[in-house]
């Protein structure tokens, strides 16, 4: 197991018991001592928790992202349909930045339907998405795997990829956060992702954000585009919903629920 999935798995834990023996964390992860002890640590430097005599305590409520495998399944009837209604916002013709996130590697298995398009990305399971057609089938698109470092996750990134970034002009950044919030905007829980995103946005025309009702309201530990800076935000919402749909429609310069 990944320590990223054993870092979102504690937390949980975390969440719903607010305090974690370390027997507790080796016994549920099937890890030994040296580990937990490790990613007890870890959680206490990202803030998240604080280290007290035989375990772990909660200190604040900061939304981890899941592993890319489990986030693709959840929520994903909702991320189909967000995906299908950010196709209508695209024409043939353009340049577009898709970033690393399960609903974007979604998108990217709807861009399919389209022709003509440039796009760029840094997610691995993204292009494989965009490639997996028959032989028969013709490329229907220019595809550009933005180069950087490859590590635990699909994706490239550091400096080398942000350097990529900016050789590009786009006409739209779709993006996909952690969270989305009407006053804070749109967040991601690492440093580098973010800085990922905000350079996409950068350099597009238009940001669009696709987010499922689970990033709605959410705050994540870095910000990465304010409000003022989304062209548009495509969500979903069901009838026992508690947002207040009116604060969104208000903070954003277009929103489309799905």
């Amino acid at each position: 197991m990944l320590q990223q999935e054993r870092l979102h798995r504690i937390q949980a834990l975390l969440k719903k018991l607010q305090r974690l023996s370390t027997e507790r964390v080796m016994n549920e992860l099937e890890i030994s001592r040296e580990t937990a002890r490790r990613d007890m640590i870890e959680l206490e430097a990202l803030g998240v928790a604080k280290r007290v005599h035989g375990g772990l305590v909660a200190t604040e409520s900061i939304a981890v992202e899941a592993p890319l495998h489990i986030r693709n399944t959840q929520f994903a009837k909702e991320k189909r349909a967000i995906a299908r209604a950010a196709i209508q916002h695209l024409q043939s013709g353009q340049t577009i930045f898709l970033d690393a996130g399960s609903t974007t590697s979604i998108l990217a298995e709807e861009l399919r339907t389209l022709s003509g398009l440039t796009i760029l990305t840094n997610s691995l399971q993204a292009v494989f998405n965009l490639t997996m057609a028959s032989d028969a089938e013709q490329m229907n698109h220019e595809i550009i795997l933005l180069g950087g470092r490859v590590q635990q996750r699909a994706q490239t990134q550091g400096e080398l990829l942000i350097q990529e970034i900016y050789r590009y002009q786009a006409d739209i950044a779709l993006l996909s956060p952690v969270g989305i919030h009407p006053a804070y905007g749109a967040s991601s829980f690492y440093t580098e992702e973010a800085h990922i995103a905000q350079a996409m946005l950068k350099q597009s025309q238009q940001t669009i954000i696709l987010a499922d009702q689970s990033k709605l309201d959410v705050i994540s530990r870095v910000n990465y585009a304010k409000p003022s800076e989304i062209s548009a935000l495509i969500s979903n919402k069901d009838d026992k919903s508690e947002i207040d749909c009116s604060a969104y429609q208000k903070a954003f310069a277009h929103v489309e629920w799905v």
